[in-house]
């Protein structure tokens, strides 16, 4: 989306000077580009070559294209994942997909309507007795008051297919192995399929990523030469391992076996009896949690504990899931197909960086983050990544800022990755509390494996392991049987009353935290904090939904509100009015004397430096009958700029009021919608000279 689009302006590469000395990776400095190592079209030299084709790499390199950033695509795998995997799209994301254009449509059109996945449910077997349920979705999600696009359930694999789409429409081809030959220019806008980094070398002009192909039946190598490098290349990624960064934090939290299965039987029962996003299912003969990807399709991912060694991947053949499935169900299903089996271990890390080597390799998404997945927030905290990088890297390119800028990605999102781990963290033990209250602490079933695997149970033969953990685990699943779970049984009856508190207070596993999606702040980076702000860090997790709070801060996301543009009779967020196509910075101001003069001084700077600025201009909705004259006196002879008049709804509030801000005040917004800078009350100094300080801190220009 996005107001006034702006002309596509060429891009400019950088100029690889050629070296005959390669450094090896450990030796290599930090220095910044300049504008005097720009490549002209005769070099092989990509400005950004992204490593891995998930939903993180896909975004990034869309983004790119629509800044005018030419950039391809390695993927090691053949063809696209057919794994659903993630499903849940918070609002931030969703939000920055309204800047791709068409996307937010094409997901709300596809996934499943609301009422048929805002409910988690728990239950003995999926025909058996409910326990309990929970609904995420709230009346302010879906009426657009905190943000103009609601959350959405949508399966990754599917989430891959619209952007590969959104790619092929900015000119991308997707190339087999066979197909990509040819010179090393042609890999510009292409995702090339099959190609699997198997080394990276970095000297001070450029990165070379070596790539193994299969062509014509033989294994051959490809070298690929760029001036940045993004890995989104997934948990296990290679080009983390390759760099040496390594990962801090909790590992193997849980082992899982996840089964992608259809059966659309089961999905038009769930339709007709109780239909929602996530059934945990406690009984005596199994125990798993069922994501319903789609009910209407009958296509489902269940998620099951795996205890290696003693289970082994071969124990979940397909035939073997089917009847797991069916003790889930708790009847007969004729029309199971088991399509993918796949065993996976959980974990809650970070990477100790996320940029090395002179700021030209990136970790971004999975790579540089992995968090169990309670709360969604794996791919929703990767698409953030990049599009805090995204609009860096193209002002490095484009010659807007020094590529010291690029420090502040790892300095921005670093932190918010932490919180995001504990968050995941506190929700994920939140979510073992059900089956704890049922009588099944899973620390205790993970105690009772690692002593049979490194206690007195090791020296028992594998056979026997196998056996004494399955009749274990017999045992514990036998707090499930109806005898013990009823309210008959004194010991029943009080685990159920655990499990009604637990719901009754919003202490099991939450699906939405607005407060941290939408109001994640950045405390340092390419921000100008207020030099008069007292106001103390953010509040931080605490595992449980909270409401979000708009702030104007420096560092946070511009708070939405609708505004009616001046002589279209459009009314848009105020989002919308950060561009998605240029290196752009918006300037909000007051239609007052004082922040016209402030505007000027904006603009007559960027002017100087070469850099992009749009003025806003917001009107309260009582003051239409001035707004006629409109700005093009006060802000004259520059004509970047747009008025627009705030939308008189009971739901909101005078948008100065909701910032905490006077009339006279002003925000500046960074190309990726959050608040570079604020003056709460107007400058009291010279404001050209105020606004070349700011400027020059948030591009990192010295």
């Amino acid at each position: 989306m996005g107001l006034l689009r702006f002309i596509k302006s060429y891009n400019c590469p950088f100029k690889a000077k050629t070296r005959n000395r390669v450094y090896t990776l450990q030796h290599i400095q930090s220095r910044g580009f300049s504008k005097s190592e720009l490549f002209n079209d005769r070099d092989a030299v990509l400005p950004v070559l992204v490593i891995g084709a998930g939903p993180v790499g896909l975004v990034l390199s869309i983004l790119l294209t629509k800044l005018g950033i030419k950039c391809a695509v390695l993927e090691r795998n053949t063809t696209f994942s057919k794994h659903p995997q993630a499903h849940f799209i918070n609002n931030r994301s969703m939000e920055i997909f309204r800047k791709i254009d068409g996307l937010v449509e094409e997901i709300q059109s596809s996934q499943p309507p609301v009422d048929l996945w805002r409910k988690f449910v728990y239950c003995t077997s999926l025909s058996g007795s409910i326990l309990g349920s929970v609904d995420h979705i709230q009346p302010q999600d879906l009426e657009h008051v905190i943000s103009p696009v609601s959350v959405a359930h949508f399966s990754q694999y599917k989430l891959n297919s619209l952007l590969v789409r959104q790619l092929e429409a900015l000119d991308f081809q997707i190339c087999a192995p066979e197909s990509s030959e040819g010179s090393e220019r042609s890999h510009e806008m292409k995702i090339l399929m099959g190609h699997e980094c198997v080394s990276i070398d970095a000297n001070n002009d450029f990165v070379t990523v070596t790539a193994s192909l299969m062509n014509k039946g033989q294994y051959a190598e490809k070298k690929i030469h760029c001036n940045i490098l993004v890995g989104t290349d997934g948990a296990g990624s290679t080009v983390r391992k390759l760099v040496g960064i390594q990962m801090r934090g909790e590992t193997d939290l849980q082992k899982l076996v996840s089964v992608h299965f259809l059966s659309k039987d089961l999905g038009q029962y769930l339709l007709k009896e109780n239909p929602g996003m996530l059934f945990f299912i406690f009984n005596s003969e199994a125990i798993g949690v069922l994501v319903a990807h789609d009910l209407r399709q009958g296509e489902f991912v269940l998620q099951m504990p795996f205890y290696p060694p003693q289970q082994t991947i071969e124990d979940f053949s397909s035939k073997a899931c089917e009847k797991l499935i069916s003790k889930l169900v708790g009847q007969q299903l004729g029309d199971i197909n088991v399509i993918d089996i796949r065993p996976w271990a959980m974990h809650a890390e970070v990477a100790e960086k996320f940029i090395c080597f002179g700021n030209k390799i990136f970790l971004a998404g999975d790579a540089a983050h992995r968090f169990p997945p309670a709360g969604g927030f794996g791919m929703n905290t990767g698409i953030q990544d990049v599009h805090n990088l995204a609009w860096k890297i193209a002002a490095v390119i484009k010659g807007t800022a020094p590529s010291s800028l690029l420090n502040t990605y790892e300095t921005e999102r670093r932190p918010i990755a932490i919180f995001n781990t504990e968050l995941s963290l506190k929700n994920y033990k939140a979510a073992m509390a059900v089956p704890s209250a049922l009588g099944l602490d899973p620390t205790v079933a993970n105690s009772v494996h690692r002593l049979i695997n490194t206690g007195p149970g090791f020296i028992l033969p594998h056979g026997l392991r196998k056996v004494a953990l399955e009749g274990l685990f017999a045992i514990g699943r036998a707090q499930l049987s109806k005898t013990i779970l009823n309210e008959s049984n004194p010991v029943g009856s009080s685990r159920l009353a655990k499990l009604r508190n637990i719901f009754e207070e919003g202490k099991s596993l939450q699906l939405q935290f607005p407060a941290e999606d939408l109001g994640f702040r950045y405390l340092q980076g390419a921000i100008v904090e207020e030099s008069n702000n007292l106001e103390s860090t953010p509040q931080l997790s605490t595992g449980r939904r909270r409401d979000y709070i708009p702030s104007a801060h420096p560092g946070s996301r511009l708070p939405h509100m609708y505004v009616r543009v001046n002589k279209m009779n459009k009314n848009v967020s105020t989002l919308d009015l950060v561009s998605g196509d240029k290196v752009e910075f918006l300037l909000l101001i007051a239609p007052v004397k004082e922040s016209y003069h402030l505007a000027r001084s904006a603009l007559k700077v960027a002017e100087e430096r070469q850099i992009l600025v749009k003025v806003c201009v917001i009107w309260s909705s009582g003051s239409v009958e001035r707004l006629n004259e409109g700005s093009k006196a006060a802000l004259s002879p520059w004509e970047n700029y747009v008025d627009v008049v705030e939308v008189d709804k009971p739901s909101t509030s005078n948008w100065w009021k909701m910032c905490q801000m006077k009339e006279s005040g002003a925000i500046l917004v960074r190309p990726d919608e959050h608040i570079a800078w604020r003056t709460s009350s107007g400058l009291t100094g010279d404001p050209i000279v105020e606004m070349q300080r700011i400027f020059s801190i948030v591009l990192g220009i010295i």
